[in-house]
């Protein structure tokens, strides 16, 4: 390695620290709630209103990595190896890899691919709306985009000639027919044109998550980018129907810095067309982030603002052949748990690179399903109230309704014959939903003891027990 090329590497990890604080090890960090603006806009306001009653969507990050079974883009970035790497195991180095990687295109060919049967499962288990990938940040555009050959229409991709070639398009339609809402997931970067990692610029063959140059020194360069940014933002939003969301990611490109593209002009125009259309310009604040977006986790506190945590249904965001998935009971508590605290849950699943749902994500997915057609009516349009979530309990209201949970750990927990909950508000009748009405109860001095009905007292101990109370 070169004096020169060691220089401009420390260089670029000085300009980088603050991308770190976006996003470290793939994963981005939240903007809190004082970095959140209001909308002045009363349709943008209602929009909100309708988003936050929505609490569940399904997430996909699909595209060509899904063959190799490895992290969506990330083990593009030289800056990023140590961790994004991990799952590359075969002998390779790391020009080559990249060779590989944008390479996959070239045998990308999900023939199995079903939207309709995907928007019929997850309309049929409580989901509410989708959020795709329309674009990640090897910049392979599951759209028929006319920016780029890099796409799933391209002449290059064997897929190109199927009646679904235009996998954005069939998505948004099949989930739409549903009644589902459409939230599109677009990256701010884009590591395959060479607006971006332009060849032979400044850092030779080094890869990070920023552009391969100075913008600043080549402004007419980057303003290429801009456009060409523009452009597939407009086809998106004036191609594809009524998106409800434009939900943006590589927060390290943002208006406030160096990495300008002008995303408000992008966003202004796109409301042209479509003025209920909500942005998420995540982990930047201000006018444009309407969402906020906790990744794999979610706040030790409720928050007062829209939000939405995007949490992974096994432990990657894109397919990885034998996944470790959660169980039904760890992701209805999560679920449960978001919704106390004022969010909405964006549960990811990985498609397969055949074009089908691996069989462990449907099963969880249909055991969601059946937990919400009993209980939903304590999930949906519900709003926080205190005392919100306090260890095994969890709290929502709607209206002059507050509903309940005791959640249960694993199935071999005791049900006990009475349920005490943190209560002190007046009451005048608790029912169990699903279950019996009018249970009988009696005040004590930390909140209400709830007596559960003796079919209650299972062997094993349900997700959760939910209580309406009025």
């Amino acid at each position: 390695m070169s004096e020169k090329h060691v220089t401009e590497q420390e260089q670029e990890q000085e300009q980088e620290y603050e991308m770190d604080q976006v996003v470290e090890q793939g994963v981005h960090n939240y903007s809190s709630e004082a970095e959140w603006v209001k909308p002045e806009n009363p349709l943008l306001l209602e929009r909100l209103e309708w988003f936050k009653d929505q609490k569940l969507g399904l997430m996909m990050h699909w595209g060509p990595y899904a063959q190799l079974g490895v992290v969506e883009s990330w083990a593009l970035s030289d800056k990023d190896e140590e961790w994004s790497r991990d799952g590359i195991d075969w002998d390779v180095d790391a020009e080559e890899l990249k060779r590989q990687y944008f390479g996959l295109n070239k045998t990308f060919n999900p023939l199995r691919f079903q939207p309709e049967l995907w928007a019929d499962l997850a309309a049929e288990n409580g989901f509410k709306y989708l959020n795709f990938t329309t674009k990640h940040h090897d910049g392979f555009c599951m759209w028929d985009t006319h920016t780029t050959d890099y796409r799933i229409t391209g002449p290059a991709c064997p897929f190109h000639t199927h009646k679904y070639a235009d996998i954005c398009k069939q998505l948004f339609h099949a989930f739409r027919a549903k009644g589902l809402g459409i939230s599109a997931y677009f990256s701010k970067a884009d590591w395959h044109t060479p607006h971006y990692w332009a060849p032979g610029m400044e850092r030779g063959t080094f890869t990070s998550r920023g552009p391969s140059y100075d913008p600043k020194e080549y402004p007419w360069l980057w303003e290429q980018f801009v456009q060409f940014t523009h452009k597939q933002i407009n086809e998106l939003m004036t191609g594809y129907g009524r998106i409800d969301m434009l939900w943006l990611d590589a927060g390290w490109v943002n208006d406030y810095g160096d990495q300008n593209i002008r995303l408000g002009e992008a966003v202004d125009k796109a409301r042209e067309k479509q003025p209920w259309l909500l942005s998420a310009d995540r982990t930047i604040g201000g006018p444009y982030e309407n969402v906020i977006t906790p990744e794999q986790t979610l706040p030790e506190h409720p928050l007062n603002v829209p939000w939405e945590s995007c949490i992974t249904m096994g432990t990657s965001f894109s397919f990885r052949y034998e996944d470790e998935y959660k169980s039904v009971r760890q992701l209805v508590h999560l679920l449960i748990e978001i919704v106390a605290k004022g969010g909405n849950l964006a549960l990811n699943v990985g498609p397969q690179p055949d074009g089908r749902l691996p069989k462990t994500a449907i099963s969880r997915i249909k055991g969601i399903g059946e937990w919400l057609k009993v209980h939903g009516e304590a999930i949906y349009g519900t709003r926080i109230c205190e005392p919100y979530s306090v260890g095994n309990y969890q709290f929502t209201k709607k209206g002059d309704t507050t509903y309940a949970f005791y959640l249960y750990k694993d199935e071999h927990e005791a049900v006990e014959e009475e349920i005490h909950l943190p209560l002190q508000a007046t009451i005048s009748q608790i029912d169990l939903v699903g279950g019996q009405d009018n249970l009988n109860y009696r005040r004590t001095e930390n909140g209400i003891a709830v007596r559960l009905p003796e079919s209650e007292r299972l062997d094993k101990a349900p997700i959760a027990h939910v209580f309406r109370i009025q």
